[in-house]
């Protein structure tokens, strides 16, 4: 079960103030395990790649509509086939969003008040967006040419592995705390929400590749140990730190921007099937939360005050009621939290708490984790076969691979009802709401060897290097 090495815990104890394994998550990853957080002093600590994952700012949100699953069902394929359409997903998949390197630049330093400030979006969306939807200090000078090629053609794009676009039905019986689930405009029983997630893309990915090189000769040069290459770090305050700081913070404003405009998409899917504009249907964003980033926050340490770089790798962000990060709108809630399960079992609306600012620097889990590998998924069932059983249940997915798909099975995930009483029953985050797939956009591409062929290449080059 993955957890806290003794090597991570060796090279960082050094830095960090804390470290909390696997927030239920139980998964390995490239460095950190997912489900992982840590934070750093921001004169005297580090900042990881290997911390924050290489899709940067994936992420999770959530649209609401005022319609019941009654009046979408018989338009269910028909919607569900317009966003195959509009919102491209699998490996290497292009955008609609055509625009030059200088508007690219000002998407990367302005997030989602880029999208909403050229028609992609509502002045409302901004405040229901961690941090607005915009890190401050992206700087695109720091990002390579190579990043920026990979980038400037994703931009409303799903993705691959287990991103998606889900229509979900929050029915009576699983709305936990009504009062809560209202605030965040979930009030009509057989309500129907979307949910998305996606992150940064080969953007982000090819900015934490980028850095892994800039930084193995940066420990060298400050003299900073390392038991496992995937541990790649440099002190945050170096120029090196700050650059890639900078530049993460590229990837973070540009996923923000790639999930706005596949949720000006998904209005425009809806307004078309159901003859009836976004305003009307009340496509009212509830939240859109990073799980692959890392900031710089103010959190008690040691009975005092202390500026900190939060990394969270496959774990969200969960603030209580009051924050003063928080928009007014949820100031007396808390945060809104989203952790996503499997296609076949659904996923949750939570909220954050002050216990979580106490024990895990306001931080949850994003998600229920798989219990098996890709490969072994595909052993147990075929893609065509899952498709068709899904459908007999009544929820309706398109994959654009079928071997893909097989590897989203929802036996290869955990409970996630389990996870989430894990999450409750240590105080971290809250549940409102629980959400059952209905339909399922899946950014699947089976491309194991490929990607195989990659991580082998990235492990010479750092055996090489280091």
């Amino acid at each position: 079960m993955p957890s806290w090495t003794p090597e991570i815990q060796l090279l960082y104890a050094r830095w960090s103030y804390c470290y909390v394994g696997n927030l239920r998550q139980d998964k390995w990853g490239y460095g950190f395990p997912i489900g992982g957080v840590a934070a750093f002093d921001t004169e005297t600590g580090v900042i990881s790649p290997g911390g924050i994952g290489f899709d940067i700012n994936c992420g999770m949100r959530l649209v609401t509509t005022n319609l019941t699953i009654k009046e979408v069902e018989p338009k269910l394929k028909e919607l569900v086939n317009e966003f195959f359409k509009t919102v491209p997903s699998g490996v290497g998949a292009k955008g609609f969003v055509n625009i030059n390197p200088s508007q690219f630049n000002e998407l990367m330093t302005d997030g989602s008040k880029w999208c909403v400030e050229n028609g992609y979006g509502w002045k409302e969306d901004l405040e229901r967006t961690e941090g607005y939807g915009k890190i401050d200090w992206a700087d695109p000078s720091k990002v390579s040419d190579k990043a920026k090629q990979r980038g400037i053609k994703q931009i409303g794009t799903l993705g691959s592995g287990n991103h998606y676009l889900e229509v979900q039905v929050a029915q009576a019986n699983n709305i936990i705390d009504k009062e809560t689930a209202a605030k965040f405009s979930i009030h009509t029983e057989d309500q129907v929400v979307i949910m998305v997630h996606c992150g940064s893309r080969g953007f982000g990915h090819q900015i934490g590749t980028d850095y892994l090189r800039i930084f193995s000769g940066a420990m060298k040069k400050y003299n900073i140990p390392v038991l496992d290459r995937e541990l790649t770090c440099a002190p945050f305050a170096s120029n090196e730190g700050q650059d890639y700081y900078k530049a993460m913070a590229c990837a973070a404003n540009m996923a923000f921007a790639n999930r706005q405009v596949i949720l000006h998409r998904i209005r425009e899917g809806f307004s078309k099937v159901f003859n009836s504009s976004p305003e009307k249907l009340e496509m009212n964003l509830v939240y859109d939360v990073a799980h692959n980033v890392a900031k710089v926050e103010e959190h008690n340490v040691d009975g005092k005050r202390k500026k900190v770089v939060v990394h969270r790798k496959g774990s969200t962000r969960a603030f209580p009621p009051n924050h003063k990060e928080l928009p007014n709108i949820y100031k007396q809630t808390g945060q809104p939290v989203i952790i996503g399960g499997s296609m076949e079992t659904g996923s949750y609306l939570l909220v954050g708490t002050e216990k979580a600012m106490d024990e895990t620097f306001g931080t949850t889990a994003h998600g229920s984790g798989r219990t098996m590998s890709r490969t072994a998924a595909k052993k147990q069932v075929r893609g065509d076969k899952l498709q068709k059983d899904m459908e007999n249940k009544g929820i309706y997915v398109k994959s654009a691979s079928m071997q893909g798909l097989a590897e989203e099975a929802g036996f290869a995930y955990k409970d996630i009802n389990e996870v989430v009483k894990t999450l409750e029953t240590a105080g971290i985050s809250k549940p409102v709401v629980q959400l059952r797939p209905r339909a399922n956009v899946k950014g699947t591409a089976s491309l194991n060897i490929i990607n195989l062929f990659f991580v082998a290449l990235l492990v010479l080059f750092l055996i090489l290097v280091l």
